[in-house]
């Protein structure tokens, strides 16, 4: 493990190559492994593990019809970001071990968009820190998505 709690995979953007899946902390192109996430974080002192996972759903409260996949597209900035919101959090709970990736490129339903892990010896600070650290990539990771419909109709959500 590295400083920040996590192996040192961390600040992959989607323009450096590929790594495939069970990389962590990265913005990437690969479908997301949520056990390489959960072993990242894992240790013989840790007896909570909370995951997070955010799936591609069939519809959305701005969608007109079913939704059938989306394309997400992230600034080139997006994985230097997402590294850095990881050790933001780790400093502020050094006793939870975290990683979090998202997808970016084409998505249909069902396909993982974003996975996120935390570890420590008890699961309230676990919890905590697991929805804060998904919050904050939410919300400060530039990443955008394309919603495309049933009917072939397109949208752009979440640009302000």
């Amino acid at each position: 493990m590295n400083s920040v709690g996590t192996t040192d995979r961390s600040g992959v953007n989607e323009n450096d190559a590929n790594p495939g899946e069970g990389a962590v902390n990265q913005v990437a192109t690969a479908p997301l492994d949520l056990a390489a996430h959960v072993a990242a974080v894992s240790t013989g002192s840790c007896g909570a593990v909370v995951t997070f996972i955010g799936q591609v759903r069939d519809h959305d409260p701005d969608a007109a019809g079913q939704v059938t996949g989306l394309d997400y597209s992230a600034h080139p900035d997006a994985g230097r970001i997402l590294s850095e919101i990881v050790a933001r959090y780790s400093r502020e709970y050094p006793q939870v071990n975290l990683s979090v990736s998202h997808r970016i490129g084409h998505l249909d339903v069902g396909d993982l968009a974003l996975v996120a892990a935390a570890a420590s010896a008890h699961r309230a600070v676990a919890f905590e820190a697991c929805e804060r650290l998904v919050e904050t990539v939410k919300l400060e990771v530039p990443i955008w998505k394309k919603q495309y419909e049933v009917d072939g109709s397109t949208a752009w959500v979440g640009l302000t």
